[in-house]
């Protein structure tokens, strides 16, 4: 198995892969801080938390426009114009800004998106990775929840064999028996993907555990675990949030993650 691993995972590079989005440097010594509210809502919400996190030390700024849920009837997102929001705030606060795609259809409208992230219940749609193989933007590919270390290399391998080698790995957990958490962390996949991988790699602590009081401790963790950034939920009214208020934090909690992430990362 650990061959099969090594061998997908194309660790023939000789040094680990760095990757330039816009004055962001992924990769490498440096911490990569993500954050932004799961779902975009309005103009003033997505600007006031892109202000607070990059005041805090965020370097790209997250926040969902197209949101495949699990029930139909759950907020989807505010589509294309979720899209121009998040643009509006790139202009304010010139941080780099990442969300999910779906379709190859929507590809148009993300001209002004940075870092394209397929979301884990897309890691696997195989049509969708050859096609955001061809496109020039860096990717964030999330680990489905169900699938192994070397299912997620080898989905990678569909984005590589496109010609797109600005990849960035993120765990976001995993499906488990355990129901306390809405997912269960993998830290050891973390270590393993550092190992024999020359991606870098994030951890989402927001999905993985689903529950904002745990955030903080397993955002320490994935640093310590060896990642190369987090990336987490921040909202400025988590109790209203039209998605996924339950896991994410407040920007007074998100500064003292980045403060405390940072000297552990410095430790390192």
């Amino acid at each position: 198995m650990f061959e099969n691993l090594q061998k997908s995972s194309r660790k023939n590079h000789l040094k680990d892969t760095i990757i330039k989005v816009n004055n962001t440097t992924i990769g490498g010594e440096y911490l990569t801080i993500i954050a932004g509210p799961c779902s975009v809502e309005s103009e003033e919400q997505i600007v006031d938390i892109a202000k607070s996190v990059k005041k805090s030390g965020a370097t790209i700024l997250r926040g969902g426009a197209y949101k495949p849920r699990t029930s139909p009837y759950d907020f989807q997102g505010l589509n294309e114009d979720g899209l121009k929001l998040l643009s509006i705030a790139k202009k304010k606060t010139n941080l780099p800004i990442i969300s999910e795609i779906v379709s190859v259809d929507h590809l148009e409208f993300f001209d002004d998106i940075d870092i394209l992230q397929v979301g884990a219940r897309n890691m696997q749609n195989f049509e969708l990775l050859r096609e955001l193989g061809k496109a020039k933007k860096t990717i964030l590919l999330k680990r489905g929840f169900a699938n192994t270390v070397e299912e997620f290399l080898s989905s990678v391998e569909y984005l590589m064999s496109s010609g797109n080698d600005d990849i960035i790995l993120c765990e976001r957990g995993i499906r488990t028996f355990e129901h306390a958490t809405r997912n269960t962390l993998d830290l050891s996949a973390v270590a393993m993907l550092k190992e024999i991988s020359h991606l870098p790699v994030i951890v989402d602590p927001s999905h993985a555990t689903g529950i904002a009081s745990l955030v903080k401790p397993m955002s320490l963790a994935g640093v310590a675990s060896g990642a190369d950034g987090i990336m987490v939920e921040v909202h400025n009214d988590p109790q209203n949030a039209l998605s996924d208020g339950k896991q994410s934090i407040t920007p007074y909690e998100f500064d003292d993650i980045v403060r405390t992430s940072l000297k552990i990362r410095a430790c390192l």
